[in-house]
């Protein structure tokens, strides 16, 4: 089993900058990657970032691309999410997901996570 919980979400004004956090516990050791997706009110939820847990290899969403970037401490079994420049439509609730099945395809794809946190909100006012 793997633990995921999600900190760092708030309220914040168009233009401004949030850190969320997903503090990952339980098997780590076969965690492939960990990533965010996010979903707001009636909308499909959607990939964001993700990252190869104790690796490099990371991939974003091309709407937040230059403006997101997911990294971790492995040491805290942290990763976290730097969201800047936010725009009110990006409103949601943030999630962490982790994926302990190898998956051969994008990473951006919701399939290939089989653990997910509680989420986050992220609330950016125009």
């Amino acid at each position: 089993q793997v633990q995921l919980v999600e900190s760092g979400g708030g309220s914040v004004q168009s233009g401004g900058s949030l850190r969320l956090s997903c503090a990952v516990s339980g098997l780590t050791h076969v965690i492939y990657y960990v990533g965010w997706f996010r979903q707001a009110p009636g909308q499909d939820r959607e990939a964001v970032a993700t990252i190869r847990y104790g690796g490099t290899r990371t991939e974003y969403a091309d709407s937040v691309k230059g403006r997101f970037t997911i990294s971790q401490d492995t040491a805290k079994s942290t990763v976290f999410l730097q969201m800047s420049s936010l725009k009110p439509e990006e409103t949601a609730m943030y999630y962490c997901v982790a994926a302990t099945r190898w998956y051969g395809s994008s990473w951006l794809h919701e399939v290939a996570y089989n653990y997910w946190g509680q989420g986050t909100q992220v609330t950016v006012s125009s």
